[in-house]
């Protein structure tokens, strides 16, 4: 094409670029999935993989100096998975001496506490328990 001062130099220039787009579609980005199904998918990934925690718990494992290593963690993300499997909705997953309360579906631990800390060991609320 043509151009002088960015000005098409015939009317046949301007129909061939608006008026065949496939000839000239090389300045237009490649179709691919959009942006809604790209956020859907890494969002889907995220949550199938990690285990979050709510305030609350967040809250309750600072102020009972809870810390977890790598492994307890892994540990307990493979308990939720195990109560996923099972059809468990609310959770009580034991990692050592820990104890939380966890929302399956959402994957999200809802509170933590140390087993010697809990008075009675007397947990509700819960639809089954994962010792992992």
């Amino acid at each position: 094409m043509n151009k002088i001062a960015n000005q098409f130099t015939s009317i046949e220039q301007v129909a061939d670029q608006y008026l065949n787009p496939s000839k000239s579609n090389k300045t237009q980005p490649e179709q691919g999935a959009s942006f809604a199904e790209v956020l859907k998918e890494k969002q889907k990934a995220a949550d199938v993989s990690e285990v979050k925690f709510s305030k609350h718990a967040s809250m309750r494992l600072s102020t009972r100096n809870i810390s977890l290593s790598d492994q307890q963690s892994e540990r307990l993300e493979a308990g939720v998975e195990m109560a996923e499997k099972k059809g468990i909705k609310e959770s009580l997953v034991v990692v050592d001496s820990l104890a939380f309360i966890v929302n399956v579906p959402s994957r999200t631990v809802v509170t933590a506490m140390d087993q010697n800390e809990s008075e009675n060991n007397v947990f509700t609320n819960i639809d089954g328990a994962v010792i992992a």
